[in-house]
């Protein structure tokens, strides 16, 4: 693949490398393509991951530390680009992630049209040419019509919504894993033979089989923010040490728990050192589920009606596909 004369990248969002190799009937194309798993970034999710792969860096350098982290405006909800709970307007997003995408290249983007103008995209895409899709099978016809420019990014996120709202073992989500197969064949169709097709994702899913709902917890817990399975804490004046130790006996059996200076110190988002104002996007206390449980903020309703999540760092969550294919056309 290194002698292609372009490159068309794919992301899936929330194909775990795992689920390939569960279902492998699902999606001969898949498994035909050259590549295996990678590691995707902590916390896994789609803001955090999206952003690393549009710039290049790891999410302590970005700052797009999560789902739904700490700003001097409130806490962010990154996909929404909307202050949680409140009417606070949201911070500019070239403040929260500065990193030009691409190196500051005007990369063509196949992705669907109502995702063109948010928030979360001209934090994590802009600049671009973005190449606004309102059916899958635009991403095909947009794919095609740009497939000799040196460098196309095209995004889906079918899998990632039926796996939350359907769940790991149903057959929804055989037939949408079967569909992004299909996804995948029709763009190899698309591309002449000199183009690669590089198809990756950013992060996995784990199914849930309990919760945890900081009840043992709550009345040390100013707000809470992160993901449904990456769970940041942020403490009530001068309760840190004690919320910290309460999370140990509480939910260590089942959790991986992390203070701020630790997920920094031993380099979980990444190897260089944050700055001061991305680091306090950070809980006080980290809650990262070890077992198939969901973290459930009872500030964020809507997130309980979720039947599978990501965020963590289980090898469901973690292991991602980086797969490659010369084109058929």
């Amino acid at each position: 693949m290194r002698d292609a004369d372009a490159i068309v990248l794919l992301v899936l969002d929330g194909l775990p490398s795992t689920s390939i190799e569960r279902h492998a009937e699902r999606v001969p194309t898949l498994r035909s393509l050259q590549g295996g798993p990678i590691t995707s970034v902590v916390p896994s999710t789609t803001p955090t991951a999206l952003t690393s792969i549009t710039t290049g860096v790891a999410p302590s350098e970005h700052g797009m530390v999560g789902y739904r982290f700490a700003t001097p405006h409130g806490v962010l909800n990154a996909i929404r680009w909307k202050i949680h709970g409140g009417r606070a307007k949201p911070p500019d997003p070239t403040e929260v992630q500065p990193i030009a995408p691409f190196g500051g290249r005007a990369v063509p983007v196949v992705a669907y049209a109502a995702f063109k103008d948010t928030g979360f995209s001209h934090a994590y895409l802009r600049g671009c040419d973005y190449v606004g899709v309102h059916a899958v099978s635009g991403i095909v016809e947009g794919v095609r019509a740009h497939a000799r420019e040196p460098f196309v990014y095209a995004y889906y996120d079918g899998l990632d919504l039926v796996s939350h709202m359907h769940g790991m073992r149903d057959d929804y989500m055989l037939a949408e894993l079967s569909f992004c197969d299909r996804l995948v064949s029709d763009l190899l169709d698309a591309i002449p033979g000199s183009t690669a097709l590089v198809v990756t994702a950013d992060h996995g899913h784990v199914h849930f089989d309990g919760e945890i709902t900081f009840s043992e917890v709550g009345s040390m817990v100013a707000t809470f923010g992160g993901e449904s399975r990456f769970k940041y804490l942020y403490a009530k004046p001068g309760a840190a040490s004690d919320l910290l130790d309460a999370c140990e006996d509480a939910y260590g059996d089942r959790a991986w728990i992390f203070t701020r200076a630790q997920l920094f110190d031993e380099g979980w988002l990444g190897p260089r050192a944050p700055s001061h104002e991305v680091a306090q996007r950070v809980g006080d206390v980290i809650v990262a589920a070890r077992e198939p449980v969901q973290l459930v903020d009872p500030t964020n309703p809507g997130e309980q009606k979720l039947l599978s999540g990501h965020g963590s760092l289980t090898p469901d969550e973690m292991l991602v596909p980086l797969l490659a294919g010369r084109g058929r056309a």
